[in-house]
C-alpha cells in the first residue's frame, strides 16, 4: 500500500476500535474477559505499542535504525506485560486519553515519513500493520463479542 492509503487504513481501524469502546464505563472497562485482560489492558497494550512505534518512525525519519541498539520487540508478550503493567494504576478515562494521543504521535510520525519509504515489504508497512490496523484488527473482535454481552446483561 502507499502512503495516503495506508495511513487512511491506519485511521480507519483505529476509528472502529474507539467506536467498540465507546461508552463503556469503567466496571466494564476493567472487567477481565479475554485471558488476563480488561478491555483497558488492551488498550493499554495497543497504547504502549504505538509509544514504541512512534518512536521507531522518528528514528527512521532521521535515517536510523528504526529499534535502538540493544531493543529487541521479538517477545511481545514481555513487551504486552509491560505496557499493561505501566499503565494498570490509572482508569480507563486515562488510559483511552492515553491511547488517542499515542495514536495522534503514531500519526505524525508515521506521515513525516517521506511517501517513498511506503509501499509492499517496505519497513514502515510492516510497522503500521502490526503495531495499527492489524493490531486494532486483532482485538476488535474480541472487544466486540465483549461488549455484546455487556449490553445483552444490561
Amino acid at each position: 500500500m502507499d502512503k495516503e492509503t495506508t495511513l487512511q487504513t491506519v485511521q480507519t481501524e483505529f476509528g472502529r476500535l474507539l467506536a467498540a469502546v465507546d461508552g463503556l464505563d469503567e466496571r466494564a472497562m476493567s472487567r477481565v474477559f479475554y485471558g488476563s485482560w480488561g478491555v483497558k489492558d488492551i488498550l493499554a497494550h495497543i497504547a504502549g505499542w504505538q509509544h514504541a512505534m512512534s518512536a521507531s518512525m522518528e528514528r527512521m525519519a532521521r535515517g536510523e535504525r528504526p529499534t535502538p541498539e540493544g531493543v529487541d520487540y521479538n517477545d511481545a508478550d514481555a513487551w504486552n506485560a509491560k505496557f499493561t503493567a505501566a499503565m494498570a494504576p490509572q482508569n480507563a478515562t486515562t488510559i483511552v486519553a492515553d491511547l488517542k494521543q499515542s495514536f495522534a504521535n503514531y500519526m505524525r510520525a508515521a506521515k513525516a515519513l517521506p511517501d517513498d519509504r511506503f509501499g509492499e515489504g517496505k519497513t514502515i508497512n510492516r510497522i503500521l500493520e502490526a503495531s495499527g490496523y492489524g493490531h486494532y484488527r486483532e482485538h476488535l473482535p474480541a472487544i466486540e463479542e465483549y461488549r455484546a454481552t455487556v449490553a445483552a446483561a444490561a
